[in-house]
């Protein structure tokens, strides 16, 4: 169990009474796990508001909770929800090594909060295409709002342009895609000031469109991520870094917490 000061002797924790009992039945994650220059060019634009003391909700299987460890946090608290995967998680921050810092709980937000006070208030909250997933957004937000340290920052990449929305995103889980605005709005109406607010990956909208809303696929092929992950996303990086897509297949944000 982790201690009142976010370090723990195990990277494990039980559930509490709020935890979902459910099973992860996509693919997803694991097509997405061959993304590793996707996910290090997510990380890298939200460096800058990343803090030390961490806490991810909907860790999955630990891929990004890895590359969240290479920022040297005080804690990180990942959060799984799901049965399946949760297990998954753990392995995951074992084979990582990260004992004393990372601690993965089977729970979602509201049950990690209730069950596991902290002396101090983590300075980040982090959703990675895991807002779109949780029906109602808006009370989620309010709640990570209440549980930030003054001046804590909350970072969140979700699918964008509602005119995307496919058969694949319903498999997915996916209750919604957001607009720029449409997330930003949300996040003030919950009490935050918008530092970060940008479209991501212009060039991932026609592949998109074409395969999940033209052809109506529902399959996410590891082959097809891999390609994509090396061939296009070091052009698509270097370009978007210096000039931001007026439209793109995601939405990345990064919010402060007012004081």
């Amino acid at each position: 169990m982790q201690s009142k000061t976010g370090n723990s002797q195990s990277n494990s924790a039980p559930a509490s009474p709020l935890d979902l009992d459910w099973q992860y039945t996509g693919r997803e994650l694991e097509s997405m796990s061959f993304a590793v220059n996707y996910h290090r060019w997510i990380l890298d634009v939200l460096q800058p508001f990343l803090g030390k003391r961490i806490v991810e909700i909907g860790a999955g299987a630990g891929s990004l909770s890895r590359l969240l460890l290479e920022y040297r946090p005080e804690f990180l608290a990942a959060l799984e929800p799901s049965a399946n995967m949760f297990p998954e998680l753990v392995r995951s921050l074992a084979e990582a090594g990260k004992g004393q810092v990372a601690t993965a709980y089977q729970a979602t937000l509201e049950g990690w909060a209730l069950a596991n006070p902290l002396a101090a208030a983590p300075d980040t909250v982090v959703y990675i295409n895991v807002l779109e997933h949780i029906e109602n957004d808006e009370r989620e937000l309010k709640l990570a709002h209440s549980l930030l340290a003054p001046g804590g920052r909350i970072l969140i990449f979700v699918p964008a342009l509602p005119s995307l929305m496919s058969r694949m995103d319903r498999q997915l889980g996916h209750f919604r895609r957001y607009s720029r605005p449409d997330l930003a709005d949300k996040c003030r109406a919950a009490g935050f000031r918008v530092l970060l607010s940008n479209y991501f990956d212009g060039f991932g909208i026609l592949p998109w469109w074409i395969k999940f809303r033209l052809l109506g696929s529902v399959t996410m092929e590891p082959g097809a991520v891999r390609l994509y992950d090396h061939l296009v996303v070091p052009f698509a990086r270097i370009l978007e870094n210096v000039v931001p897509p007026p439209l793109g297949k995601n939405v990345i944000l990064a919010a402060e917490k007012l004081r």
